[in-house]
Formats: structure tokens, C-alpha cells, sequence
């Protein structure tokens, strides 16, 4: 079991100038929204000041020149820990409660039906064929088939009738839904792509403490990869149906019955409302909401927040009909050019 972490602990490591006024042990890393007395934010830009005032958090890594700015944002509950860089200070923090996949990694974890007795939480009727690798405490319900090669890890939860095909891998804590269908190869709660940077370049990973959280009737092609959230979760929501080689990044939240289709990528923090349709290999960049009912046409480059009931397409993105009318006009004038 982990030694208790406090704050007076960790400061000279992460880098903290000012002296600590209220030492405790820390739970947890969270947003500022989400946070509790016994939490720790951090704030590295000026838009999160106007969260501080509903925020729970017991301690916020930030800037003591950006804290002088936005003093009266503080609540009194919460105390400011001076870095120089708060987005290092955090990557550096977040490593103190990196988790293992499996909490005993030399463990046996090969199931056959002799080590069924092993496993309370996998219904009987569920089907577990050869080879597949299950840790500790997972639960798979009724009637759900686990395929050969397979590998899921501790505190996995699987509901019934689902299908999860060869090679498959599901990450830690991970909660999937009743009638999910996940095809070969896919991964589900793999860490985002997350790292703060030295002043002399070097990356300082950012570990992934969230799940990732996959609601009912939802189908994943081959080759998927669903990241799990830094803090919070990764987030799918019912039938959503997603086609091959799909890159969905950590913190990201898929409307209900919205559909992606092949190659697309969507940075960290993506949203979409329900219904959103995202042609192959379109795209976004990070921390972009998508409304309602919205479609991108292939290899769409979204790099901002898209009103519901629309339709856009291009690079740069612009609204459908004008992208299609730009681009007949672009052919015209080539062809005028080489006659």
C-alpha cells in the first residue's frame, strides 16, 4: 500500500517556492471543478481564474506573479502553491500516483476453466475461450464472449452480451457497457499523449490516472484506440458506432449515436453533442465542442467549436456548400490556366 503523500513532502521535488500554510495528505489530482478538500489543480491559464470560485480544491500549483493578478479569485479554502511552470509541476506530481496494470504483476493471469473458481465476478454463462489474460477483480457479464488473445487488466467491468474480439487489450479500471461489440486489435484506456516540457526541451510525462467509460450498444472497429482520461474519464456514449483505425484522444466525450468513420483523430478534450457525423480521416485540435446533429465531410480539419444542425468540410474548414462551391471554382480556374 502507498506511504500517505502530503504537500510539505512533495514541494522541494516539484518545485514550490512559497511556504506551505495548510499541509495534508493528498487524495488526488483533479480539475478545479471536480475537486475536494484534499485535492490539488493546477492553473497555467488565465481563462481557469473563473473557475476558482466554485472550486473545492485544497491547493492549486500556479504562478506567484499570475496568483498576484487574480488574488481576489482565491477563495480563502484555497491555497496557492508558487512554480514556475504549473503544467510541469503537475506532470511531475501526477507521477507520484502512476498505477500498474496489474496490481500483482507476477500473478498467474492466463483463465482457463481452472481458475474459474478465481473469478466471482465473471458470470457463468459468459464464454471465455483460450488464451486470453484477465488480472484481478474484473467482472464480465452474461453471455458476453471473450476471444482468444485477449488481455484485460484489473478493475475492468464488462456488461452482458458483449463481443470482444482476438487481441483486444483493455486497460485498467475501464467500464464497458451491455452489448458493446469491440473488434481485433482495438485498445481501450491506453495513456494519452500527454507531456510537459524542461526549459532545456526534455518531455516530463504526464501519467493518466482516469478510465475510460463506454456506454451500451456501441461498436469499435478493428484497430481502434480509445485513450483514458488524465483525471475524470474518456467518455462514449450509447450507440455510438465507430469504423476502423480510430484515434480518439484522452478526455474526449462522443455524443450518443454519433458516428466516426475510418482514420478519423480527435485531439484531447474533444466533445461532440449526439448525432455528430465525422467523415475518414477528418479531424480536430484539442479542447473543441461539436453540436448537435453535426456533420464534417472527409479529411475536414476542425480547429474550432461547431454550432449544432450544420455541415462543414475543407482545410480550412468552412461551411459545406462553400467549400464545395470553392472547390469547383479552384478546378475551373486550373483548367482555364492549362488551356
Amino acid at each position: 500500500m502507498q506511504a500517505p503523500l502530503f504537500l510539505s513532502s512533495i514541494a522541494q521535488e516539484i518545485g514550490i517556492t512559497n511556504p506551505i500554510a495548510n499541509d495534508f495528505i493528498i487524495h488526488a489530482l483533479t480539475p478545479l471543478e471536480y475537486g475536494e478538500e484534499h485535492d490539488v489543480s493546477y492553473i497555467d491559464q488565465a481563462q481557469y481564474f473563473r473557475v476558482l470560485a466554485e472550486s473545492k480544491v485544497g491547493a492549486v500549483l500556479v504562478r506567484e506573479r499570475d496568483y498576484e493578478t487574480h488574488k481576489a479569485s482565491f477563495p480563502a479554502h484555497v491555497q496557492p502553491l508558487f512554480v514556475r511552470n504549473p503544467h510541469l509541476a503537475f506532470a511531475k506530481l501526477s507521477q507520484k500516483f502512476a498505477q500498474s496494470e496489474f496490481a500483482d504483476p507476477f500473478a498467474p493471469t492466463l483463465y482457463d476453466k481452472s481458475t474459474k473458481p478465481s473469478y466471482p465476478n465473471i458470470q457463468p454463462c459468459a464464454q471465455i475461450m483460450q488464451g486470453v489474460h484477465i488480472g484481478g477483480n474484473v467482472t464480465i457479464g452474461a453471455r458476453t464472449l471473450i476471444m482468444p488473445g485477449v488481455v484485460i487488466s484489473d478493475d475492468v467491468v464488462i456488461g452482458d452480451d458483449c463481443k470482444i474480439y482476438p487481441n483486444v487489450v483493455i486497460y485498467r479500471q475501464s467500464v464497458i457497457g451491455n452489448r458493446v461489440n469491440i473488434h481485433a486489435g482495438s485498445v481501450i484506456g491506453s495513456d494519452g499523449f500527454g507531456y510537459a516540457h524542461t526549459d532545456s526541451g526534455e518531455h516530463c510525462k504526464i501519467e493518466h490516472n482516469g478510465i475510460v467509460r463506454i456506454d451500451d450498444d456501441v461498436e469499435i472497429g478493428a484497430n481502434v484506440t480509445i485513450d483514458r482520461a488524465v483525471f475524470g474519464q474518456t467518455h462514449i456514449k450509447h450507440g455510438v458506432k465507430i469504423d476502423n483505425l480510430v484515434q480518439i484522444g484522452h478526455n474526449c466525450v462522443i455524443g450518443e449515436h454519433s458516428l466516426l468513420v475510418s482514420q478519423v483523430g480527435l485531439a484531447g478534450s474533444t466533445s461532440t453533442g449526439r448525432n455528430v457525423v465525422m467523415g475518414g480521416q477528418a479531424g480536430t485540435g484539442g479542447h473543441i465542442h461539436i453540436g448537435d446533429f453535426t456533420q464534417i465531410a472527409g479529411r475536414g480539419a476542425v480547429g474550432k467549436n461547431l454550432p449544432p444542425n450544420t455541415k462543414w468540410g475543407g482545410h480550412p474548414l468552412m461551411p459545406l456548400d462553400e467549400w464545395m462551391k470553392f472547390y469547383v471554382s479552384l478546378r475551373r480556374m486550373l483548367k482555364k490556366q492549362e488551356g
